[in-house]
């Protein structure tokens, strides 16, 4: 059985050109792996593959979703299996890309048995996230989880409010539950995981750059467009890194450059911890990154290791 290649590292390490590259060389067909990119109508925000990209090669699982609706792990994973499905049966091969370590484990690990959701304490913990405590409820999963927690940034309310859930729901901490999953089949056993590996100081320059070039494609103008079409709806990707500020600046509550300057901060942490995340995965294959890398000799190191 051929391996399903996953393309995978942190916010702006170039995830989506290598994975098209390779689409090219082997007849393969994308799937998304990220918890926002699934979203419409924010694809500047999500940095989510161009028209011209995506008429090139078919991408799967990239804005699907209507911005009201919440996807959870176990969801996502459902609808990688159907797509995987799709693309086998037309002869392509499916290519995993994303920088989502959460769906990632998701697809290769499965969801841990006593996952459960109750609303009541999702909601009571939401509320108090929106009330000022994120610090304080991450201080509070520090005590009781040390190391998932530093696998989780402040400002993401989801994870921060789902890892609290799990716990005051079960009384078992979510790095308990996934040491239990280990025993579970894994849901794609056939994963050939690809990471690309960047210096920190290069991967921060690339960031600095990408927030330059979404923020003059219109970042702006596309959360104003958001806001003006849902007025009064709360919108969870919305609490998405730089979105958030940018509804700052919009009310004028901060300049230009503390936007700049705010985004890249947070955007850095994050991608920080993505690179903690998957260094804790099975990574099959580590690729140490440097600018202007000759893509060529990168995808002959990944083709002789998924024939």
């Amino acid at each position: 059985m051929e391996p399903i290649p996953a393309i995978l590292g942190p916010t702006a390490s170039g995830k989506t050109k290598l994975a098209i590259k390779l689409a090219k060389k082997i007849n393969g067909e994308i799937i998304g792996l990220d918890s926002r990119q699934i979203y419409k109508d924010i694809p500047i925000g999500t940095a989510q593959p161009s028209l011209d990209e995506i008429l090139k090669i078919p991408h799967h699982l990239i804005g699907v979703k209507s911005l009201t609706e919440i996807v959870n792990a176990g969801e996502y994973a459902k609808m990688v299996l159907d797509t995987i499905d799709l693309i086998k049966k037309r002869n392509k091969r499916p290519i995993i890309c994303g920088g989502s370590g959460l769906y990632f484990s998701a697809i290769s690990k499965g969801i841990f048995k006593s996952s459960v959701s109750d609303l009541k304490i999702r909601e009571h913990l939401e509320k108090r996230y929106e009330h000022g405590e994120a610090k304080n409820m991450l201080s509070e999963l520090e005590q009781v989880d040390p190391n998932y927690s530093k696998l989780i940034h402040v400002n993401n309310k989801k994870r921060l409010v789902r890892a609290l859930e799990i716990f005051k729901s079960t009384g078992k901490t979510p790095s308990e539950h996934f040491e239990n999953q280990k025993n579970n089949p894994t849901v794609l056993p056939t994963l050939f995981a690809i990471y690309l590996d960047w210096n920190k100081d290069d991967l921060k320059k690339r960031i600095e750059k990408r927030t330059i070039e979404m923020l003059k494609n219109g970042w702006v103008e596309e959360v104003k467009s958001v806001l003006n079409n849902f007025p009064t709806k709360k919108l969870h990707p919305m609490d998405s890194i730089g979105f958030r500020e940018i509804i700052s600046f919009i009310n004028g509550d901060i300049l230009f450059e503390n936007l700049i300057e705010t985004i890249n901060i947070k955007t850095n942490q994050f991608a920080i911890k993505q690179v903690k995340w998957f260094k804790r995965e099975k990574l099959d294959l580590i690729l140490p990154m440097i600018e202007n890398y000759q893509a060529s000799k990168i995808l002959d190191v990944i083709q002789k290791k998924i024939i």
